[in-house]
């Protein structure tokens, strides 16, 4: 049986030189070691394998059958080597070029900003593009390489695209700073009726991602107005008097105050999700290893 605790690295590519070459005198050139150091390393492979490996002929050396057996996985092991350096010697300070990240507004203002300062003090020259977050078509743009990146939650993720978690949200109520004390210490049956406003992104609608909580508890939202972005919400909230459901990571707000509910609303995933062909690019593991520093999960 081979002992292959004992096989190293220069062997394997020692005999992937002569798996290619059939010479020894050719192998020792492209590694540009000795002819004598390739007999040797050659020596130890057979002790291994225990198997001769290659057997002399009119011109070089002729694999036999264990070693054309084993050349294929030989390759597979160098390749993922290969991969393994790179990484090791990848340094952000030289990546350049445009990497394109999708994001909603709330994304814009809670992940984002942590995550490009990191992105501009580790690699200067990378040129970074943020897209508005297009719920309907992220399958063709992830497709098509126009982004490379989408910061969202996992409802608007195809299922056929890598992602990974960055935290649990939660949604929380909330009031203008005048008109606070007016909704705190409400039932949810009077919180659903008060006058409210959504946040719609990704189309125009007067629903919003607690109605289904309400209606499991026999309350139907009065919502009066839809925004397209969470960016204009804090103005009109103060503005019009009225509730809003907002991520809990959009507090503190100078013009908000969070109100009490008998019973919390259930948390959601924020994701980060990609295309298929990004998960072997450095640029993106790299990115990626970024979120997973600024959020690791417990």
């Amino acid at each position: 049986m081979a002992d292959i605790s004992k096989l190293e690295i220069k062997q394997l590519r020692v005999l992937a030189a002569l798996l290619q070459l059939h010479s020894l005198t050719k192998a020792a050139a492209k590694l540009g070691i000795t002819q004598q150091a390739v007999s040797e390393q050659l020596k130890k492979l057979r002790d291994i394998f225990q198997d001769r490996l290659f057997i002399r002929g009119s011109h070089g050396v002729i694999p036999t059958p264990k070693a054309q057996e084993l050349s294929p996985k030989i390759q597979q092991i160098l390749m993922a080597i290969g991969e393994l350096t790179e990484l090791a010697e990848f340094d952000p300070q030289r990546l350049n070029g445009v990497y394109k990240i999708s994001a909603s507004d709330y994304a814009m203002r809670v992940i984002l900003p942590s995550l490009l300062v990191q992105i501009r003090q580790q690699a200067p020259h990378l040129k970074i593009i943020i897209r508005r977050f297009e719920s309907d078509n992220l399958t063709q743009l992830m497709a098509t390489g126009e982004i490379d990146l989408a910061l969202t939650f996992p409802a608007f993720i195809p299922i056929t695209c890598p992602s990974m978690l960055l935290y649990e949200e939660r949604h929380v109520c909330v009031a203008a700073k005048a008109v606070a004390s007016e909704y705190q210490g409400l039932s949810l049956k009077e919180i659903a009726a008060a006058p409210q406003l959504v946040i719609s992104p990704s189309r125009a609608s007067l629903k919003g991602s607690a109605d289904e909580w309400f209606a499991a508890k026999g309350f139907q939202r009065n919502i009066i107005m839809s925004l397209p972005s969470f960016s204009a919400a804090p103005d009109c909230i103060e503005a019009m008097g009225v509730l809003a459901f907002l991520p809990s990571r959009m507090l503190p707000n100078d013009k908000l105050v969070e109100i009490a509910l008998p019973e919390p609303l259930p948390s959601f995933e924020v994701v980060a999700a990609w295309h298929q062909r990004s998960s072997q690019t450095q640029t993106h593991q790299w990115i990626t290893g970024l979120l997973g520093e600024l959020y690791p999960q417990k």
